[in-house]
């Protein structure tokens, strides 16, 4: 994902959450609106920005999107919690916190100048996990 990109989504209305899904989504040519409308509500720290931070749980979606369980017969990935937890580990090593309003110190304008590098940060975190995994 390249800031053009980012930059792209963002003045077309996507935040955090639904940026990372649709850049891994179009990472496979694929497209599911459905998809995005449901991670909409966990932008911004749950809507209100006292909750976990929308790339954090984007990040988390999108580990889960390639190597989560999808139906009654799938399997998740023998690897699978144990991705979703070096994911959130290594977002609170690098951001000192979960939780959305304490990343930007609770300054809605530090949204502007944070946020995009953690997405950003995040997509190519999840990803690296999944491939270092061998999933995808």
């Amino acid at each position: 994902m390249d800031l053009t990109q980012m930059l792209k989504l963002v003045s077309q209305g996507f935040q955090c959450a639904q940026i990372l899904m649709i850049v891994a989504l179009e990472s496979e040519d694929e497209e599911n609106s459905g998809l995005i409308r449901a991670l909409g509500g966990l932008n911004m720290g749950l809507s209100d920005t006292c909750g976990p931070c929308g790339a954090l749980t984007g990040g988390c979606c999108l580990i889960s999107y390639f190597a989560g369980k999808g139906d009654e017969i799938e399997m998740e990935d023998p690897a699978y919690k144990a991705m979703l937890s070096e994911f959130t580990t290594w977002f609170k090593a690098e951001y000192g916190s979960q939780i959305c309003t304490k990343i930007i110190e609770g300054n809605m304008k530090n949204t502007t100048e944070r946020c995009p590098g953690i997405v950003q940060a995040a997509y190519f975190k999840a990803m690296e996990i999944l491939h270092t995994n061998g999933v995808i």
